[in-house]
């Protein structure tokens, strides 16, 4: 079984929110202001492209990466790598045709699906509801989490208030930076 990875960058109170700076949230570009730049913790960024196989999206951050990511020298390793997206809404056609093969997946089942295929490491970045979603239902296998010192109160947030039985995590890496950042690796026990 393929392991599903969500890599967030995320608030101490849980905003995953337009971090980079997505109109229509009052505290857009987060994780640019007043943070200074620590080039350390962004290396599991390059470890990601490195391990991953294949790319999960939602339709939302399917939408505000396509444009951008393709021509970007620090996502190149991306470029050629499957994508899958989850959307009951999205046709071929509203597809980008410069970032590589790209898949529809209407479901999570269909989510699950692609879990029990060959393969190495499926890496989901952003795609707030859809982590959510997947969280849920237990189908996340392990977070990369950059934790920004910052509370932002409202926005949305990386795990769902569903009333559900505990879910364990095992803290498998971490590290904390000058600038107050943090990384924290958690495998979901199961």
């Amino acid at each position: 079984m393929r392991t599903l990875i969500s890599s967030a960058f995320v608030s101490l109170d849980g905003v995953v929110e337009a971090p980079g700076g997505e109109a229509g949230y009052r505290n857009a570009g987060w994780t640019f202001k007043d943070m200074e730049f620590v080039p350390e913790a962004y290396a599991v960024k390059g470890r990601e492209q490195e391990e991953a196989t294949a790319m999960l999206f939602g339709r939302v951050s399917y939408e505000a990466f396509s444009p951008v990511w393709p021509d970007m020298e620090d996502f190149a390793g991306y470029r050629t790598m499957p994508k899958y997206v989850v959307s009951t809404t999205l046709s071929e056609s509203d597809l980008v045709d410069n970032w590589g093969e790209t898949t529809i997946l209407r479901s999570l089942d269909d989510v699950a699906a692609l879990k029990k295929t060959e393969g190495g490491p499926i890496i989901m970045h952003g795609s707030a509801s859809l982590g959510r979603a997947l969280s849920d239902a237990g189908l996340i296998d392990r977070y990369h989490l950059l934790v920004f010192p910052l509370l932002l109160g409202a926005g949305k947030r990386l795990f769902s208030q569903t009333d559900k039985d505990t879910q364990k995590l095992k803290l498998v890496e971490h590290e904390a930076y000058s600038n107050g950042m943090q990384l924290n690796v958690f495998d979901v026990v199961r």
